[in-house]
């Protein structure tokens, strides 16, 4: 096991990509505090993790709120006394449509989850990680974070300011031996995802086969979850040791940039 008793936090462990990436935490060997805003499906996660033969703890945090994130650092530290991985997966979708119709209150309530959370834990990780000289760190953005996607500037923008947040850390912790990468999943497979092909088939009189192939790249095929949780498991073993301030696509060649 690549992770054996390497001490995990996952924020949006509660369902989707962030599930997926806990549980293959879980399963490295890695001790996992699960982190979201509601508890009922953080513990679906956690009976996943648990009937793997896992270790997990369920901290129900709101990301947004610097009080919040300091208690679950501290619960971390009473659980497991260390902390040595950061996967900062949390994010919300945002309003959608053309910028001059997007709300103050919708811009600000996406970049509160994708950016201002994320430094939060990042900001209460980072200490802990410098004192002991070493850590990983995996902030989720998105292909979206360089790439256009029209009519979503507040996703959009916020997932390309992951990647700023990423570069800067990494340099600034680089010394103390802590890793910070970006991982920039693209269109992954999901009830989601195929709510949006058949939107978009419905949207442009085409078929769902041709309206899919808008969503995947060389491979002609749209990503896992799995995927990007085996690329979070990579950049935090010992493999990954040397992998630091990069942007790293997992979109099947939909994005090489």
């Amino acid at each position: 096991m690549r992770l054996k008793d390497k001490v995990a936090i996952v924020t949006g462990a509660s369902q989707g990509i962030g599930q997926v990436i806990a549980t293959r935490l879980a399963e490295e060997g890695a001790k996992v505090v699960l982190a979201a805003r509601t508890k009922a499906n953080l513990e679906a996660t956690a009976q996943k993790i648990t009937d793997g033969g896992g270790t997990c703890l369920v901290l129900p945090t709101d990301i947004t709120v610097e009080s919040a994130v300091s208690q679950m650092v501290v619960d971390t530290l009473s659980a497991h006394g260390t902390i040595d991985i950061l996967i900062n997966n949390s994010g919300v979708a945002g309003e959608m449509g053309p910028l001059e119709e997007i709300s103050l209150e919708g811009w600000e309530a996406c970049f509160a989850v994708n950016v201002t959370g994320m430094f939060l834990c990042c900001k209460h990780v980072v200490p802990i990680m410098k004192e002991k000289r070493s850590g990983r760190i995996v902030n989720i953005s998105s292909m979206t974070g360089k790439r256009p996607l029209a009519n979503r500037s507040p996703y959009s923008a916020s997932k390309m300011a992951v990647i700023g947040l990423t570069r800067t850390l990494a340099f600034e912790v680089g010394e103390y031996g802590v890793t910070v990468n970006t991982v920039c999943p693209g269109a992954t497979e999901g009830e989601r995802i195929r709510r949006v092909i058949a939107n978009e088939a419905e949207a442009l009189g085409i078929s769902l086969e041709e309206a899919e192939k808008n969503f995947t790249g060389a491979l002609g095929q749209l990503v896992e979850s799995e995927d990007t949780a085996s690329m979070c498991v990579y950049l935090c073993s010992e493999e990954g040791r040397h992998m630091t301030a990069q942007d790293i696509n997992v979109t099947g060649g939909l994005c090489w940039y």
